[in-house]
């Protein structure tokens, strides 16, 4: 399955997608058929100015998200939140690389004018919403006085924006809770809007501490090369990764590889690096079944005691009271 769009402020997902693929949509709710798998697809036009789409689904075939980015920037501002686990990737044309189970590309805020493709296996969960705000609406939202440089790039609706922020335990959550309201409560809409307004103040709370610097336009091939970097940072969570074999393979210079990077996901490779390491070990040790050194010595841990001192720094809890859930 095959489906591209081109975003703008007008745009209906739903609509175009039952049209496409010849489905019928009941009120704000398009149901999968059988043919093609099961679930649905949601929408909700919330009060001051926002739109949310809810993706919850599973399909018979692969399903790639095609967006074409417009010829310029326009007012509407995007946020995706990604809460598959091992499902989606990346599509760069050679090959798919996945946005795997570290949380560090799960929320995506990026300007209308870039490309974006994503593919979802067959016979995989796909869960993920888009919120949908203007621009105006935005600012009026935010009243932030002193916006940093990276949050009046997205104001402004610069070209070339892309940003990336991690799924706190905590956005996760909310994300759960707008999915999951009911459309037989009275107060839903409310309560949606409630909640996806939280999303947005943890979002922005976030972009707002980065380090305020000049933004350098992403364009439509950095997109691309930045995606093969982070895929090759996580391909190997044992290695430490080398700048210099980094920027040869993405064909760009070092200096500009690290200044576009720190500036996409707001902090630097090595430290993207360890973040994603962490959140690597705090799945096996939940869900792979290795023991504490089983699972050091698999992410290139040497000393054992180090492992425990930086799992704690990032996790808050010593890596066997984590196994354990004490």
């Amino acid at each position: 399955m095959f489906f591209e769009f081109e975003p703008n402020p007008t745009f209906d997902f739903l609509s175009s997608f039952a049209k496409k693929f010849n489905v019928s949509i009941e009120g704000d709710r398009l149901s999968i058929p059988p043919v093609m798998g099961a679930g649905s697809i949601r929408r909700a036009a919330l009060p001051g100015g926002l739109k949310l789409v809810v993706h919850r689904y599973k399909l018979k075939e692969d399903f790639i998200l095609n967006r074409v980015g417009t010829d310029a920037p326009n007012e509407l501002v995007s946020m995706i939140f990604h809460s598959n686990e091992v499902t989606a990737s990346v599509d760069t044309g050679e090959k798919a690389n996945p946005l795997s189970r570290s949380s560090a590309f799960a929320i995506q805020i990026a300007s209308t004018d870039l490309n974006s493709k994503i593919r979802f296996p067959a016979h995989t969960d796909i869960y993920f919403l888009v919120v949908g705000i203007r621009k105006d609406a935005l600012k009026e939202l935010l009243a932030i006085k002193n916006p940093n440089s990276v949050v009046q790039t997205i104001l402004n609706a610069e070209p070339g924006f892309l940003f990336y922020e991690s799924m706190s335990v905590e956005v996760h959550k909310i994300v759960k809770q707008v999915t999951e309201v009911r459309e037989d409560n009275a107060l839903g809409n409310l309560y949606q809007r409630l909640k996806v307004q939280e999303l947005i103040y943890l979002v922005f709370e976030k972009l707002q501490k980065r380090e305020n610097g000049h933004h350098s336009t992403v364009h439509k091939d950095d997109v691309e090369k930045l995606s093969l970097i982070r895929t090759a940072i996580l391909s190997d969570l044992a290695v430490p990764p080398s700048l210099p074999a980094l920027a040869k393979m993405a064909g760009l210079g070092e200096t500009k590889m690290t200044e576009i990077f720190k500036q996409v996901f707001g902090d630097t490779i090595y430290n993207y690096y360890q973040q994603a390491r962490m959140e690597e070990a705090a799945f096996l040790l939940k869900h792979g079944g290795l023991s504490v050194s089983e699972t050091g010595y698999q992410l290139g841990f040497a000393n054992l005691s180090h492992f425990g001192r930086l799992f704690e720094k990032y996790h808050g809890v010593k890596p066997k009271k984590y196994t354990t859930g004490g």
